[in-house]
């Protein structure tokens, strides 16, 4: 869909100069340094089809928006990294003259940065709830995208927010004291003020290219990625020790269909319950839209099949590659959310409320097991429960028991009344360096899909019933874990760290080097012992000094390094760099196998992803 896309930023100021031409029919400009205080910057982006009308629309909800901050000044900012899908410069450039003409008309103090420059700017957003929003505002003959009733619904929610202690204590939010939770206050902040999109690049979008892992795909839809080698085992290893420890836990893994039919009567009534919007396929006499949660295929699968409450809790598990869904644009960013993503999605039968908390609570702590197997420990994400305030007077202490469990105080969100399928809903929230939240494991009690899908079980009379159903994501989606886990990266090198990622998902575990070409053949040989041992390693057999490709492989990340010379040859033992410890130590082979063994122990394993030979390696981002 063509859309005119605006970021609205209302700042306390903004500094920018025009620095070069990106496009050879660029406005005339003067490279002088402009700075605007007290202002509303609109980052503007205009794709193809967007018109006089579109521009018109968008300037009367932008004056709306105004009036609600009490303020009449705006600069119009063109902005095309809002969008992979921009309008031809000519066009673009006369709806931007659209906006301002329309921006005049309606009485607003305008300023415009020149269009087609490359631009230097400094911004300062203020603080409030509405300073970030995000707007797409789509050609009215072009509206055809399917919006649920529930995402409608999630719009006008009306609900509180409090802190709850694990002693007990509800607080308003903005009477608590966050001095001691820095984290959990901006994820207030972030949940309160809605505010998803994000004005500059996250620190792992950078990291992700630098170290091979993953990148944007242009030529795919917005949202889509491409997993280069090393990426794609981290991806996968976290797949398969997600879906080992779902199926020690109890799950049954199955399959089931990316795409289903809009019209089928259980699915076309959940659509309008779950707040996600959809990608929609015509099929010959069908409209079909893409999953966007293993839900659909699980219950229909469930609805057929027969069972007791002997059977219960039934669990059923399904690693789905991939989920979809309609993000806007402003919102989709790196590896944080996309609108193609791999989620593990557990769901659990429960043949009353009661069964159901119990399962709840061991999905709690499976969950806090598989972030601590991606060394996310409970400082690393914050705990946001939402539930409707009748839930919560009949099932306070069972409430309070979940933040006992996390051991420390929890944001809470009270529903006036209950507006989705489920009644009860928690998430742990990583904040990232730009002090956005983003949920990674989560789980719900649904009491409205058996119903709707007429799943049943035979209860102790032979009489059938509807069970209750426990939704869980065990990770969140893959592609997010590896985002949390580069920002955490980040943040531990900016406070002097050293940044690294677990030793069991790193692309290359230990790198040999030799002094110099004449030990290429007996490295080569140490090469393959350590790879029998189930060790990924390489060996940097190319052309360059030996500090080189020290330095390369440190910023590779490489968890050992060892230089091998003849000393090393004769003695067998080798002066191992430790990344994490920062020190040389000496080691026998062997000690250096078990070293990782040990580190590695109950996660899955694959071998090297790419040659072994750094000579014979593409370079695939540069």
């Amino acid at each position: 869909m063509d859309n005119l896309r605006i970021l609205q930023l209302h700042s306390n100021f903004i500094e920018y100069q025009p620095v070069r031409k990106e496009i050879k029919t660029a406005e005339k400009a003067k490279k002088e340094r402009m700075r605007l205080d007290e202002i509303v910057v609109l980052f503007t982006a205009i794709e193809e089809n967007d018109s006089d009308y579109t521009a018109n629309r968008a300037m009367e909800e932008v004056k709306s928006f105004l009036n609600k901050l009490k303020t009449n000044r705006i600069l119009i900012y063109p902005y095309a990294h809002l969008s992979n899908n921009l309008a031809k410069p000519a066009v673009a450039l006369r709806i931007i003259k659209a906006l301002e003409k329309y921006a005049n008309e309606k009485n607003l103090e305008t300023f415009r940065a020149p269009f087609g420059w490359n631009k230097q700017f400094t911004i300062s957003v203020k603080g409030h709830p509405l300073a970030e929003q995000s707007r797409v505002f789509a050609p009215e003959k072009d509206q055809k995208e399917k919006v649920s009733e529930a995402l409608k619904a999630e719009e006008k929610l009306e609900s509180s927010w409090f802190i709850l202690d694990p002693d007990g204590k509800l607080t308003l939010t903005e009477n608590f004291g966050f001095k001691e939770h820095r984290n959990l206050q901006k994820l207030a902040d972030y949940e309160i003020s809605k505010a998803r999109a994000s004005q500059r690049m996250p620190p792992h979008i950078g990291l992700m290219r630098k170290l091979e892992l993953v990148d944007y795909e242009p030529g795919s839809d917005p949202g889509n990625l491409r997993w280069y080698p090393k990426g794609r085992l981290v991806k996968s290893l976290i797949e398969q020790f997600v879906t080992d420890t779902m199926i020690e836990y109890g799950a049954m893994e199955v399959e089931t269909p990316v795409m289903y039919d809009f019209n089928h009567p259980s699915l076309s009534d959940y659509l309008d319950r779950f707040p996600a919007r959809q990608y929609v396929i015509k099929s010959e006499d069908k409209d079909l839209f893409l999953r966007f949660a293993a839900c659909f295929g699980q219950f229909l699968m469930i609805h057929d099949a027969q069972f007791s409450y002997r059977q219960l809790p039934l669990r059923i598990y399904e690693l789905t590659r991939y989920s979809f869904r309609r993000e806007k644009s402003g919102e989709i960013t790196g590896l944080r959310r996309q609108r193609a993503f791999t989620m593990p999605d557990c769901h659990a039968l429960c043949s009353n409320l009661e069964q159901a908390k119990k399962e709840f609570v061991a999905r709690f702590k499976l969950c806090m097991k598989v972030l601590k197997g991606l060394e996310l420990g409970k400082r690393d994400y914050e705990l946001a429960i939402r539930f409707a305030e009748d839930f919560y007077k009949s099932n306070r202490d069972f409430i309070i028991s979940l933040a006992q469990l996390l051991g420390k105080p929890v944001l809470v969100e009270v529903l006036k009344q209950k507006a989705f399928y489920w009644i009860l809903k928690w998430e742990f929230n990583f904040i990232d360096n730009q002090d956005k939240a983003s949920a990674l494991s989560t789980d719900q009690i649904d009491v409205e899909n058996a119903q709707r899908y007429d799943i049943t079980f035979v209860d102790e009379k032979g009489e059938k019933q509807h069970p209750l159903i426990l939704h869980c994501s065990p990770s969140g989606g893959v592609e997010r874990c590896v985002y949390a886990m580069l920002e955490k990266a980040y943040q531990t090198q900016k406070g002097g760290g050293v940044p690294i990622l677990p030793l069991w998902l790193s692309p290359t575990q230990l790198r040999l080097i030799p002094v110099s070409e004449r030990f290429t053949e007996a490295v080569e040989k140490l090469t393959g012992k350590f790879e029998k041992q189930k060790i990924r390693v390489d060996f940097d057999d190319r052309p360059l000094t030996m500090q080189r490709k020290i330095r390369e492989a440190e910023t590779e990340w490489v968890n050992f390094i060892v230089v091998v010379g003849q000393r090393e040859i004769d003695s067998e033992v080798l002066p191992v760099r430790d990344r994490l410890r920062g020190e040389i130590v000496k080691m026998k082979p062997q000690d250096l196998v078990n070293t990782i063994l040990e580190s590695t122990i109950a996660k899955p394993f694959k071998p090297l992803a790419l040659p072994r030979k750094l000579s014979q390696r593409p370079q695939f981002y540069s």
